[in-house]
């Protein structure tokens, strides 16, 4: 695998989403100034917010910091509230403003959210470098979204190319970020393994990976980890295994899935010989940017009938 393909295939770095959205927003309500709340109190804040009561959860936010200043929990719900626009629509400054008061009292999501807020210049004037330090700092205590993004911002020049020379830092990193849970992070670990980038050359590695990444509901590593499967790559040859790992990927919108499975249902193979299937999953394919002119040959001689069907089974996937 050449280094553009793998620049192509790494995961960009994303605003907070995927683990910080899940497991990472539980450690942000749970942590005040380092320290978990007690069990037994109840967050009302917390509770307003997943029950959809944003405005509720922030005003239950601020009347906590009314008693206590030093609340960073709340300081960071509050700035999630305002970043991602749930209740009064997206404000970059203020969730900036709050992120960056938790981060200050020791809360570890917000110093990775608001390490984000600095490199991507989000609600505040962009600095990479102390961008960088606050991802580092939640990095430290085991925050597996700073660890992923810290190894991509490793393998990074600043203008959009990798930087060769990195690639066992970003393993280290990418390896840490793994093990605490982190989807992406388990793929582009297998991907280096796949590859023999920062790490030695391992079929087997890098389709444990894949597997990890697959298992954390990641389409990417669905696929590749379906593909392994499929040509016996580091893990026993299994196609029909490896097809239903990419009918879960087709299915969570990843275009190469539904390329790969367009072709599997047009020719029969590891699933049934279908044509009328093969033409709904090559259209949501080919509508996603993929192109493939052997699938588009096979299925230029689809009779009108089965073009007829798979346009009313398209339009009920995509209007359920």
């Amino acid at each position: 695998m050449t280094l553009n393909e793998i620049n192509q295939r790494l995961i960009a770095i994303r605003r907070r989403c995927g683990s910080f959205c899940c497991a990472g927003l539980l450690a942000l309500l749970a942590c005040v100034s380092g320290r978990a709340m007690a069990a037994q109190t109840p967050d009302m804040a917390y509770g307003a917010y997943q029950r959809g009561l944003y405005q509720t959860a922030v005003n239950l936010a601020l009347a906590r910091l009314k008693t206590n200043p030093a609340d960073a929990a709340a300081m960071a719900l509050i700035g999630r509230v305002y970043a991602e626009g749930y209740a009064f629509g997206p404000h970059p400054k203020q969730s900036a403003d709050w992120y960056r008061l938790a981060a200050e009292k020791g809360n570890e999501a917000a110093e990775f959210a608001w390490g984000m807020d600095l490199i991507e210049g989000f609600g505040t004037p962009k600095n990479v470098d102390k961008g960088k330090a606050w991802l580092t700092k939640a990095a430290a205590t085991g925050n597996a979204e700073a660890q992923y993004n810290l190894g991509i911002l490793t393998l990074s020049d600043g203008k959009g190319a990798i930087k060769p020379a990195t690639f066992l830092a970003a393993a280290a990193l990418f390896r840490q970020a793994a093990q605490g849970g982190n989807a992406d992070a388990a793929l582009s670990l297998g991907l280096l393994y796949q590859a023999g980038r920062g790490v030695p050359q391992d079929p087997a590695k890098a389709a444990k990976w894949f597997l990890v990444a697959a298992k954390g509901d990641n389409a990417p590593g669905m696929v590749e980890y379906g593909l392994a499967e499929f040509k016996g790559n580091g893990v026993p040859k299994s196609e029909s295994s490896a097809a239903n790992w990419l009918v879960k990927a087709a299915n969570l919108g990843n275009p190469i899935a539904q390329d790969r499975i367009a072709r599997l249902y047009a020719v029969g193979r590891a699933l049934p010989l279908d044509r009328v299937a093969a033409l709904k999953w090559y259209a949501l394919a080919k509508a996603a940017g993929e192109q493939d002119a052997w699938l588009w040959q096979n299925l230029s001689t689809a009779t009108p009938q089965q073009k007829a069907a798979a346009a009313r089974q398209l339009h009920d996937y995509l209007n359920p």
